[in-house]
């Protein structure tokens, strides 16, 4: 395979045999996973929600200076194959070729319906994955046991001895399409939950948008394996009865759950926009969205400026 690799490398011109070696050491060291990278060296993320993936928004997305972005199928249609093709869409071989290795750009992940029972969150879990995103966010998560069934169901089960068994993965075993899309060989020994494996390239995120998952916030953020916490302030006002997540009742759950987050260092999001995200970054959050589709609007322009400025980001 490295012959291979060393006689495509040079006939194309993309690297000399002298930088090979240096060039596959780099494979090595390099996260694919984006987020993971900036979360292990304490730096923010932005991102978008985007409820069109096709693929003009895949290409607008790949060179859009986003750290992710938030493929929405559980407000929009959940359709396999169209996820398929935006990720083939927001494949920019140029870039890779630039920095000479696998890390995307922007890294695609995906929110799950998750309607249903264990059954189906599992079967739509398995579907995302062995499509290729790095990670999935799972809705409405309430409490301790919901959030350990979402992190088995991203997890495979674990080789026998593994230090890290539990919780035990429930995954199928057929990534084809994700092996290509990732382009790495030994995709199922990275393809486990960050930070329980230290080398995972996998995100389990949790939503928190009611008032359960409010009040059961410790107890979810220690089901080891979570990744991440991501506030739903919109759904989480309408859960509490509010018409709008400006609402101190909603402001002082939110700083609950943060606070949580903050004191097991567990990386948290929220929604954001030119006129809240430094104050949000200010406050602690890992990883925000600064708009929603159609592209890089003015607005989240602004605040994915502003939110740069704000932790210190070129």
């Amino acid at each position: 395979m490295k012959t291979i690799l060393k006689t495509s490398l040079l006939v194309f011109g993309f690297i000399s045999s002298t930088s090979l070696s240096s060039y596959v050491a780099a494979q090595a060291e390099i996260r694919i996973n984006k987020l993971i990278e900036l979360f292990e060296n304490d730096q923010p993320a932005f991102g978008l929600l985007s409820f069109d993936y096709s693929l003009n928004s895949a290409r607008s997305m790949a060179n859009s200076g986003l750290d992710f972005i938030m493929i929405d199928m559980e407000h929009a249609p959940f359709d396999v194959e169209r996820l398929r093709l935006f990720l083939l869409g927001m494949t920019n071989k140029r870039s890779i070729i630039e920095k000479g290795n696998l890390q995307p750009d922007v890294v695609p992940f995906v929110r799950i319906p998750a309607a249903g029972g264990a059954e189906e969150l599992i079967a739509q879990a398995k579907q995302v994955l062995d499509v290729g995103v790095y990670g999935i966010m799972f809705p409405a998560i309430h409490n301790r046991e919901q959030a350990e069934l979402a992190v088995r169901a991203t997890r495979y089960p674990q080789v026998n001895g593994a230090p890290d068994m539990e919780p035990s993965g429930l995954r199928g075993r057929n990534p084809s399409n994700a092996i290509w899309y990732w382009g790495t060989r030994d995709y199922t020994s990275k393809a486990d939950v960050w930070p329980l494996d230290p080398s995972g390239e996998l995100l389990a995120v949790m939503f928190i948008e009611s008032p359960q998952g409010v009040a059961n916030i410790e107890e979810i953020v220690n089901v080891p394996g979570i990744g991440g916490i991501f506030i739903g302030p919109s759904d989480l006002s309408a859960s509490m009865g509010y018409t709008s997540p400006a609402a101190p009742e909603v402001e002082t759950a939110i700083q609950t759950v943060l606070s949580a987050c903050l004191e097991y260092d567990v990386p948290c999001a929220i929604t954001t926009g030119s006129g809240s995200v430094q104050q949000r970054i200010d406050q602690g959050f890992r990883f925000v969205t600064v708009g929603a589709d159609g592209g890089l609007s003015a607005g989240a322009s602004n605040a994915l400026r502003l939110g740069r400025d704000a932790a210190g980001r070129d």
